[in-house]
């Protein structure tokens, strides 16, 4: 077995490998405090792929918690959010590592075989990962490590509990190499862009010790790499009659402002090409066409950064910076709570915001260690018609739930909380059509759809997807990309926040990594856009709409004696059940005593509200009641003044002067005004009647 160990901020983090997993290509165990994660990599056999085929699953393994799976079936089925998130998490800094042309199907397993609720799991994955792959014979441009970088109280903490990260006004998970960095995926409570880049570049610093581990345990133990066969050259005399062929025909059809009239104008182009050079019928005709197509996304390729470098200018005709028109109609839909339609440039996306009162309507997400209940949620859906395509719908996938997560996050900075806050809100994304930055209409559409139902959130938050061209003697930075700018760019970095700063970012980049410059650039670039985009924001709604809207329940908040809920709920729950179903509302109980009422008819809520006030009244200092003689000792009389509650009449409160008995002044049975005097936590509440009348002046 080898071994590798280190202090990282206040926790030893050990990695190994030799032991367990031994006919995989690599694997290792990353340990941490009471975590334990396996990472296997294996190479499958090769084939004729275009693209990498690589698959990587984080898997948790409930028994790592000492839990058994809840519901019928009582083993792990398929991977939850969670899990779905953490594999994307560990896929994006890994796969640009790997050689494209490496033709082997790929796998990473990441195993929680035991968690530690002090050290998350998921960093520690992704840095199993990169060491189980730079131990194996496969070629890998890394080591690459993770770390989570929080900041609590002012300062930078790394890869902190959940209790700590929870706590902070910063979160953020950085991957990188030694000389660059990858992948930043997180969020934060609106911290300005400095402060954000501040923690992105200390987290970068930081990971350097877990990269330099892998080096080491590579030298103990790392295979030799086998050898990748370089590309086939492509035959030179067909590049140069495409390339002739190409000559302003490409540029023509690339530069098609609309989105399906550019898709149509290069197939096109790519069918006159194979009908001009290659000879119909001819044995390989089939191969030769192949090569052409290959050719030709080449010159796609290049002639979109000669574009940009030469001419400054993008295949839409926008400089760098330009955000693309926006069209914004609120309330779009009549009867949802909150609605609106955003449109920039060929994205668009029908945003709806949906307003329910009571836990049963949050959402229980099971995790290792504790269950959670979500009073937020954002849902994206990207049906196949956006892009003008006819597929099955199936479920969300990976994509979906990331792009879903990642606009939630965004919003979730700027949510009323508590007592600001009594509704579960459910966010719906519709894309309806898609050309790039899909995910940031969400966030704006989602930002929208608040103000639209009345939600009385903290500020505007609004999205925007940054692109980068990089070549060996320069770059730009792309505002606002279209898809072909994600799919032919370098980078896919989206920033969102209020004006006055960052709610959440996520990057993701095709290149071996990102330099400081770079992102400082492409932050500062962003904040220009984003700004922009909340001043268009602005002149469709200003602010949240001053009522909830009509269509959503309508809520009253009160808040009781603790002694009082079993006489709201009624022996069996009689006497709540009563109330819900004559005012046609719902009443939510806390165990502090507050009461949250909702309905969707105020009149009805209206009375409700009185009726449960009724039940649950307290006696009130000073305030005079008309009570009911319920009982008279020789000390006094017992007087019901609310339902239930009673309070005593000292014989010395009658009236002025002596009093000798009781009944000499009032009888069993009798109603009397009493003034309320005085009235303990123990419950016991002292009544004057002579205050009563002398305050009446009977």
């Amino acid at each position: 077995m080898y071994k590798v160990e280190r202090e990282f901020h206040g926790k030893t983090l050990t990695i190994e490998t030799g032991e367990v997993a031994k006919q995989t290509n690599g694997a290792v165990l990353v340990k941490c405090g009471g975590s334990v994660v396996m990472v296997t990599f294996c190479m499958g056999q090769k084939r004729d792929f275009d693209f990498l085929p690589l698959t990587i699953d984080y898997i948790e393994k409930t028994y790592a918690s000492g839990k058994i799976p809840g519901g019928f079936f009582k083993r792990e089925g398929r991977l939850s959010d969670r899990e779905t998130l953490n594999s994307r998490l560990i896929d994006r800094p890994c796969r640009p590592l790997f050689p494209k042309n490496l033709g082997h199907e790929l796998q990473i397993a990441a195993t929680v075989l035991s968690s530690d609720e002090e050290v998350p799991t998921d960093v520690l994955a992704m840095c199993g990962a990169s060491a189980a792959v730079s131990i194996s014979d496969v070629p890998f441009d890394g080591p690459l490590a993770g770390v989570r970088v929080c900041r609590k109280d002012g300062k930078l903490v790394y890869n902190p509990s959940m209790e700590v990260a929870e706590k902070s006004d910063l979160h953020f998970i950085i991957a990188g190499t030694e000389s660059a960095i990858l992948m930043v995926e997180g969020g934060a409570k609106v911290v300005p862009e400095d402060e954000v880049l501040e923690a992105i570049f200390g987290a970068h610093k930081e990971m350097q010790t877990i990269i330099e581990m892998q080096k080491e345990l590579v030298e103990q133990c790392g295979k030799a790499k086998i050898t990748v066969d370089p590309e086939p050259a492509k035959d030179a005399d067909l590049v140069a009659k495409v390339t002739e062929f190409s000559k302003d025909k490409l540029l023509a059809a690339l530069t098609v402002k609309d989105k399906l009239e550019r898709k149509v104008a290069l197939s096109a182009f790519k069918k006159e090409c194979v009908e001009a050079l290659v000879e119909a019928g001819s044995e390989n005709a089939d191969s030769v066409t192949s090569d052409i197509k290959s050719i030709i996304e080449d010159l796609v390729y290049n002639e979109v950064r000669s574009l940009a470098f030469d001419k400054k200018v993008r295949i839409d005709g926008r400089d760098f910076s330009k955000v693309r028109q926006i069209d914004i109609k609120p309330t779009f839909l009549p009867k949802t709570h909150g609605s609106v339609l955003f449109t920039r440039g060929e994205t668009q996306a029908i945003v709806t915001a949906t307003l329910a009162v009571g836990d049963t309507y949050a959402q229980r997400v099971d995790t290792l260690h504790k269950d959670e209940f979500k009073r937020f949620m954002l849902h994206y859906n990207f049906p196949a018609y956006s892009v003008g395509e006819a597929r099955p719908m199936r479920g969300p996938g990976r994509r979906e739930i990331g792009h879903g997560t990642l606009a939630e996050r965004a919003l979730l900075a700027v949510v009323p909380e508590g007592k600001d806050n009594p509704y579960v809100i459910r966010i719906v994304s519709e894309i309806t059509e898609s050309n790039g930055s899909s995910s940031m209409a969400s966030v704006c559409g989602g930002s929208l759809a608040m103000m639209d139902a009345g939600v009385k959130i903290k500020a505007p938050v609004a999205g925007i997807a940054m692109g980068l061209l990089k070549s060996e003697t320069g770059h730009v930075v792309l505002s606002d990309i279209l898809g072909d700018e994600d799919h032919l760019g370098d980078m896919d970095f989206k920033v969102c926040g209020t004006e006055e700063g960052i709610t959440a970012l996520q990057m993701d980049i095709k290149i071996k990594g990102l330099s400081q410059e770079i992102m400082r650039e492409a932050m500062g670039q962003a904040r220009e856009g984003r700004l922009h985009i909340l001043n268009e924001m602005n002149k469709a709604l200003s602010e949240s709409r001053s009522d909830v809207s009509e269509n959503a329940p309508s809520i009253e908040v009160i808040k009781i004696n603790p002694n009082r809920i079993r006489d709201l709920i009624g022996s069996g729950g009689k006497t709540i059940k009563s109330i819900t179903e004559a005012h046609a509302i719902d009443i939510n109980i806390e165990d502090d005593g507050t009461v949250t009422v909702s309905g969707s008819n105020k009149k009805e809520l209206s009375s409700g509200m009185k009726v449960i006030k009724a039940l649950t009244e307290e006696a009130e200092i000073g305030k005079i009641y008309t009570g009911l003689i319920k009982k008279i000792e020789s000390f006094g009389a017992f007087v019901e003044i609310i339902p239930g509650i009673q309070g005593l009449l000292h014989i010395s409160e009658l009236e002025d002067g002596h009093v000798k008995n009781v009944e000499d002044v009032v009888k069993e049975g009798e109603q009397v005004n009493v003034k309320v005097l005085d009235a303990d936590s123990n419950g016991r509440i002292k009544l004057s009647r002579k205050a009563a009348m002398a305050e009446l002046g009977a």
